[in-house]
């Protein structure tokens, strides 16, 4: 008898998933400092299987071993792989050796890639296109294409009869611990932290999904990272907040200092702004964690970049700030920019170049030859003052 854990969410449905404690690290940038999950399903109709997307590479055997305790994996008849990520589908080639009979269900493009990625033969794919239906004898899986969350052969799978969405990345959490939301005290954190990271930059397409699932009927939504969602009106309302850009009365200040000049900037502005009634998000980014920021910025109105100048440029750390909000498109409106330099400045010329046809508003940018003086703090002041009146008329 296997001591491999598996769960029943659902009639005939059983996750088959992986809890990975050990990963720190997610595409050599993002931190996860609770680890992850990849979560796999098995659905068992009256005459065929399928198994919803499959796991990390190394961990292709326990996957076999938690499916044996419920069904003979060379019996599925479908693989199902939403998205082509190998996270969630590095165990397709050892799942398809194992089993000569499955076939590969995917997106057309998603046909292409697992070709590409996993060298799974042309004969054994099932391309499906948006909409289509597959019988598994009283258990029905409608597949929904959703380009771009966040690859472009993105596809959602719908369990029919049992109202689970199984939507692979969209809604989903790095954390490895709890089986379902309601056993994660703290889980909308790790959520907003997953689609700053993940998914915020494909807003759109997010828009364009959430309208597509928008009259079906969801009891369950089972992502592929993170616990599944049985108060689904809760991950629904928060992604209908975040893919729409609603942002709350809040500013993200991000920094790094040298010899303190920037930082005594950064501190009289902060204080004004929390003075306000502005939400605050500070983080040094000498020991700030990536997550944390992008966390933040999917309902921060503005941001506060202060770097020094480090020959002729802002500083590197400036430097990835400022290539963050290029590269996630957080719904930011406004912006302020402060620096200093020692004996030649820069910085805000810099940071001007990276953003470039950006949508953000610059509020004011100041860049001063040394620590700031008590003329300095008061202009500061008064910038924070303009930036807390943007925030608050800002609709």
């Amino acid at each position: 008898m296997s001591w491999r854990n598996i769960a029943q969410i659902s009639e005939n449905v059983y996750w088959v998933g992986i809890r990975d404690w050990n990963r720190k690290l997610f595409d050599a940038l993002i931190t996860l400092p609770h680890g992850t999950t990849y979560n796999a399903y098995l659905v068992i109709g009256n005459s065929k299987k399928a198994l919803i997307d499959t796991v990390n590479p190394g961990f292709e055997k326990e996957l076999e071993e938690k499916i044996k305790i419920v069904a003979n994996p060379s019996k599925i008849d479908y693989i199902i792989m939403n998205h082509a990520e190998p996270d969630h589908a590095g165990a397709i080639p050892y799942m398809m050796a194992i089993n000569k009979k499955a076939k590969l269900v995917t997106s057309n493009k998603g046909a292409n890639m697992a070709q590409t990625f996993y060298k799974v033969p042309e004969n054994r794919i099932i391309a499906i296109k948006d909409q289509e239906t597959i019988d598994l004898g009283g258990r029905t899986l409608r597949f929904i294409e959703a380009p771009m969350l966040h690859w472009p052969e993105t596809m959602f799978t719908y369990l029919e009869e049992n109202k689970i969405l199984f939507p692979c990345d969209f809604f989903g959490a790095h954390i490895a611990n709890g089986l379902y939301d309601d056993e994660v005290d703290d889980l909308l954190v790790h959520v907003q932290r997953y689609f700053g990271e993940i998914m915020m930059p494909f807003r759109i397409m997010g828009q364009k999904a959430m309208e597509k699932i928008s009259n079906l009927k969801i009891e369950m939504i089972a992502p592929s990272h993170g616990p599944i969602h049985r108060n689904t009106e809760r991950i629904l309302n928060a992604y209908r907040k975040w893919v729409n850009g609603k942002t709350k009365q809040k500013s993200i200040i991000v920094y790094a200092t040298m010899w303190e000049s920037t930082e005594k900037m950064i501190q009289p502005i902060v204080d004004i702004l929390a003075s306000e009634g502005i939400e605050i998000a500070l983080h040094n980014l000498a020991s700030a964690d990536i997550g944390n920021i992008a966390k933040d910025l999917v309902d921060s109105k503005a941001i506060v970049l202060g770097a020094p100048t480090v020959l002729g440029g802002i500083h590197p750390l400036g430097v990835y700030a400022t290539y963050l909000v290029k590269a996630l498109r957080p719904p930011l409106k406004f912006g302020v920019i402060l620096s200093s330099y020692g004996w030649g400045g820069g910085a805000i010329k810099h940071v001007q170049e990276i953003l470039g046809q950006t949508k953000l508003e610059i509020v004011g940018a100041m860049e001063i030859n040394g620590p700031p003086s008590e003329t300095n703090i008061k202009q500061i002041t008064e910038l924070g003052k303009n930036l807390a009146k943007k925030i608050k008329e800002e609709t």
